[in-house]
């Protein structure tokens, strides 16, 4: 499948490397085509500027050694989204034909279209049945 991996999941993983968001992005980048919006990849160096800059050298070593597809935003008139600076990298991802954007973000997680899929790293684990398999065994 390809799955364009929205910024708070990028975010998600830096901060917390043992979080549901860090173990679907590396599901992603090891079983599936990984793709990433070019504003995606500046929303993530802008917010680790501002908010966590010791965390932006990590998210440039991540983002160089992780294979993905680097897909424009798209900007055009039609408004699906609520928040307008998600629309290109909503725009985006149905442009290059992705299956799923996963996400934290409830403007992307409110829409309800069949494809591309929005997800949450929770959903997405449990589709992939990782949690299942991730869980240590209490019996």
């Amino acid at each position: 499948m390809r799955i364009l991996v929205d910024t708070n999941i990028l975010f998600s993983a830096l901060l917390f490397p043992k979080s549901k968001p860090a173990r679907a992005l590396l599901h992603v980048a090891d079983k599936h085509e990984m793709v990433l919006c070019d504003r995606n990849i500046a929303e993530i160096r802008d917010i680790l500027k501002r908010k966590a800059p010791k965390l932006l050298p990590d998210a440039e070593v991540l983002l160089a050694e992780m294979s993905y597809e680097l897909i424009p935003a798209v900007d055009h008139a039609e408004k699906l989204i609520r928040d307008a600076k998600d629309q290109p990298i909503l725009n985006a991802a149905i442009v290059a034909g992705v299956d799923i954007v996963l996400t934290g973000d409830k403007d992307f997680l409110s829409l309800e279209l069949e494809h591309p899929k929005c997800m949450t790293a929770a959903q997405f684990l449990a589709l992939e049945e990782i949690e299942n398999k991730t869980r240590p065994d209490t019996r």
